[in-house]
């Protein structure tokens, strides 16, 4: 392992161990943030002791390791699960069987860890590990994703041997990895900032029957929001027309054209931080029929006109320290085009992906964009699911202000 950064020093880190094979890690973990110097408390469940000793880890933290609400030998334990919560930075549980995922993941608070963590203002940052099989599981699977939807943070383990002899995923993630992934939890905080994210398609109506629309599914725009708002921001999602359910701690505007899109976000035009990534309609017929069109001629013509762009509007009005990033969905010249929309629109980012490319845009979990900066940075990302991306996105944004 590298020479491990500083950036965790004074931290107060609550390090949350479980009953994998993986447990021996912990040790390593504690030895190197006390070397960083934070500050750590660890907090074992009973399966974890099986593998490495209470002793080992409390030597090296200087620290008593918690594992039991109920201590006989102090009486203020039963509220330590209370004032650790409240007075952790950051909480990192590794490694974390299946068993406490699916703890963690429905709120059970029946040993110190899990009961610590429902008490938690800090981020908590989760590292499953366990073999390969059991990692896949359907069952687990969903209980990952249900943690990602309240708010928790997952680092997905790594590919390589196991202890079963197999070779899959399951394998704790390097240590350089989870301090990375630790201080972006604590650089990217925006706690006390308003971020104003778009998602999905408009509707733009022909008559009470049809409408011009797009295959957008706004998975991108709510993976953005579900992000920010475990970074302690104030979101409002300004949603156009999807079934997608809102993301825990977030404002929820609903609209159906791109003349209610334009509203909305004009009324949140100073937030901090604006993510364009709704797929607002170019065009809206120029005449609403207030009847249904009836289909006796063999031919219909519409008469379009363009809507207001209002990523434009934006970039004309904004204020000084905001920051404003726009989408480019591109078939052809991409690069080029995304580079024009870049600056002809006053923008801080633009993040460009390629419809026609596999697991990238609409109706796909995944996505595979390049993040571009107005001073000229380019950050291509390999396809990975859309709310990994939008973590990338904000990391990038955070740590390369322009």
């Amino acid at each position: 392992m590298r020479e491990p950064c500083h950036q965790l020093q004074g931290k107060r880190v609550l390090l949350g161990v479980t009953g994998s094979i993986a447990a021996y890690k912990a040790a390593e973990i504690v030895r190197q943030l006390r070397k960083m110097g934070a500050d750590v408390q660890v907090i074992m469940t009973e399966g974890a002791t099986k593998f490495i000793p209470e002793l080992t880890l409390s030597t090296l933290s200087q620290r008593k390791v918690m594992i039991d609400i109920f201590d006989s030998g102090d009486e203020q334990t039963w509220t330590k699960h209370i004032t650790l919560g409240h007075w952790a930075d950051v909480f990192l549980i590794a490694p974390a069987t299946a068993q406490s995922l699916a703890k963690l993941s429905h709120g059970f608070s029946d040993n110190m860890l899990t009961a610590t963590v429902l008490a938690s203002k800090c981020p908590i940052l989760i590292c499953p590990s366990m073999d390969h099989d059991m990692y896949v599981h359907g069952t687990v699977q969903s209980n990952v994703k249900r943690l990602e939807e309240l708010g928790y943070h997952i680092l997905p383990p790594d590919y390589g041997e196991l202890a079963s002899g197999l070779i899959g995923f399951g394998r704790l993630p390097e240590l350089e990895e989870i301090f990375k992934r630790m201080t972006s939890l604590l650089t990217g905080t925006l706690h006390g900032k308003h971020a104003l994210v778009t998602a999905g398609p408009t509707r733009e109506p022909i008559d009470p029957v049809r409408v011009l629309t797009n295959h957008s599914t706004g998975t991108m725009g709510f993976a953005l929001a579900q992000d920010l708002a475990r970074r302690g921001a104030e979101v409002t999602l300004i949603a156009g027309p999807t079934l997608l359910p809102s993301p825990n701690g977030i404002t929820r505007v609903d609209v159906t054209t791109s003349a209610d899109m334009l509203e909305a976000v004009l009324a949140h035009k100073t937030a901090d931080y604006i993510f364009m990534a709704a797929a607002v309609a170019d065009y809206t017929p120029v005449e609403t029929h207030a009847s249904k069109i009836t289909k006796h001629q063999s031919q219909l013509t519409l008469k379009l006109e363009r809507t207001t762009d209002i990523l434009s509007q934006l970039g004309k009005v904004r204020r000084s320290g905001q920051t404003l990033v726009g989408f480019a969905m591109e078939t052809d010249s991409g690069l080029e085009n995304a580079q024009k929309k870049l600056a002809s629109k006053n923008l801080d980012w633009i993040v460009l992906n390629n419809i026609q490319e596999n697991g990238a845009g609409f109706g796909t979990d995944t996505n595979r964009v390049t993040l571009i900066s107005k001073d000229g940075g380019l950050y291509p990302l390999e396809i990975m699911p859309k709310l990994e991306v939008a973590t990338q996105l904000i990391d990038r944004i955070l740590a390369n202000p322009v």
